[in-house]
């Protein structure tokens, strides 16, 4: 068919090509065709058209460097005739829990307890961009620690408890006799102190998470994420700020990371929760972030920075 003349108009597909000649689209609903005539209000020239390039141009950039790859994004490129993309894939991680006082099911027992960081730190680390490959319980072999360490072909180890200085805390000897380089042996961070970040022989990181509870979930905010955003190439979140409803007591030498909650009358402040013991879970389980106490203590009010956790 030939190009449209003067007071032609042709039915068209939602989304389909204009045909040449074609000034505007009047929209079926607004309209009605009897005996061939089309009657209906006349639409301004280019109604309902989309124009070539108005979403963006040749040569604009559609997504940053770096950027995570979210359904929206896979749609965007394919939009825009992408048939591949370069991409950098999730870390590979292995999660190690150690304890022999660790129980995998039922009720407390006889000074032995459940394994709260067992069915918790792989989905948080899966939130925070690793592609965990398995939990695995080993108690506390030394030969099994150390098999499962020298034997990885993970991009980031993860072990759980065992990172003190007690008779059964074999951690750090393992990583000695291995060869590892130590990087990070403390911080001066309660709960969590006792975290640790070494480097395998072959390159591969390795973070060791304190065993109690809060305290682990300390060194996945501070030592695992950043090691994730690394290996994935991805930046930092921008810092953000609130201000505390209350006073929370501090450490004298160390920062301490409180459980809180944002409120819900204004989103710049935020609650100081209960139940925030190192070996405590009731508290991280209700906030929304941890928010870091300078050592001291802060006043109510007080503007303190805010660790927002990973929403698995």
């Amino acid at each position: 068919a030939g190009p449209l003349s003067d007071g032609q108009a042709v039915p068209i597909a939602t989304g389909a090509r204009l045909p040449a000649g074609a000034t505007a689209v009047l929209r079926a609903e607004r309209g009605a065709v009897d005996r061939g005539r089309l009657t209906g209000p006349s639409p301004e020239p280019g109604a309902d058209i989309r124009p070539r390039g108005q979403e963006c141009r040749s040569g604009t950039e559609l997504l940053p460097a770096a950027a995570p790859l979210t359904p929206a994004a896979l749609g965007l490129a394919a939009a825009a005739g992408y048939d591949q993309l370069a991409v950098r894939p999730r870390p590979r991680t292995e999660v190690l829990v150690l304890g022999d006082e660790l129980l995998f099911r039922g009720l407390p027992h006889d000074g032995r307890v459940r394994d709260a960081l067992g069915p918790m730190v792989g989905p948080w680390l899966a939130a925070l961009g690793a592609r965990v490959l398995v939990t695995r319980r080993l108690g506390d072999d030394v030969e099994a620690l150390a098999e499962a360490v020298a034997t990885t072909r993970a991009d980031l180890v993860v072990t759980t408890g065992s990172t003190a200085a007690g008779p059964v805390d074999l951690l750090r000897r393992v990583l000695h006799e291995l060869g590892a380089q130590p990087l990070i042996t403390g911080v001066a961070v309660r709960p969590g102190h006792p975290m640790l970040l070494a480097e395998l022989p072959d390159g591969i990181p390795l973070v060791g998470l304190p065993g109690n509870p809060l305290a682990a979930v300390s060194g996945l905010l501070t030592l695992a994420a950043p090691v994730l955003r690394a290996l994935a190439d991805r930046p930092p979140p921008a810092e953000r700020a609130a201000r505390l409803t209350e006073r929370v007591t501090g450490h004298p030498r160390d920062s301490r990371l409180v459980p809180v909650l944002a409120s819900d009358a204004d989103p710049a402040e935020v609650r100081p929760l209960s139940y925030a013991g190192p070996a405590m879970l009731r508290g991280i389980a209700a906030a929304s972030a941890l928010a870091v106490i300078p050592p001291g203590g802060a006043e109510a009010h007080t503007p303190v920075r805010l660790l927002d956790l990973p929403q698995a």
